[in-house]
Order: C-alpha cells, then structure tokens, then sequence
C-alpha cells in the first residue's frame, strides 16, 4: 500500500509506502509510482520508508527500477526514513551506490534541491 503527494512549487513527487514489501506487494507499488512519475514529471522522487515494516528483494528490486526510471526521465530519486534493518539491506544489496538515502523527507526535500 501507499500513499502519493506532488509538490507542484518545488516538483517534489514523495510517495509514502507501508507494510510489507514483498513479491506480491511491490508490483503495485512499481505501478502506481511510475504512473505518478509519468504524469507529474518531478524534478524529484522520494520513496519514504517509513511506514515500511517488512522488506525482501522485491524492495530492492523496487528501487532499482525507480532508479533506472529517474535516469531514463532525468529526475532525482531518493530513499527516505528507512528502518535500521531495511537500510541495512539497502546498504548489503548496494543500493547506496546509486541512490542517496536520508533519515527524513525534510532532508531529501533539501538535498534535492541544488540538483
């Protein structure tokens, strides 16, 4: 499940993901997020972890899609408000070699914007 917002004013496009992201899961929430990246076309995407409590592959998998998607459409992606066991698999899958994850949205939204 999740939850989209668009910041028209600062094109920041975050989308608050929940629950378990799993085999079953993450294929929707691959769906709904590229279709609001296709129509909002943000100069930044923000995946907020937050509500995350339960991750495998099918999350990594997720990012790296989302990766490829802002380089393909030339848009900042980052991670926000991962758990310490989900960034912990972030950072063994390698995930922060391609993307900038941060401890809270306000501070994605920040980073974002000298880009």
């Amino acid at each position: 499940m999740q939850s989209i917002e668009f910041d028209p004013s600062r094109r920041i496009l975050s989308v608050f993901l929940y629950g378990e992201i799993d085999h079953h899961s993450a294929r929707e929430m691959r769906e709904k997020t590229d279709i609001a990246a296709g129509r909002y076309r943000p100069k930044l995407l923000v995946l907020d972890f937050s509500g995350v409590t339960f991750m495998d592959s099918s999350g990594v998998g997720l990012v790296m899609g989302r990766y490829r998607l802002a380089q393909e459409n030339d848009f900042t992606l980052l991670i926000a408000n991962p758990s310490e066991s989900i960034r912990k698999l972030m950072l063994l899958a390698g995930l922060d070699r391609l993307v900038r994850i941060v401890q809270t949205a306000h501070s994605a939204a920040d980073t974002g914007r000298g880009r």
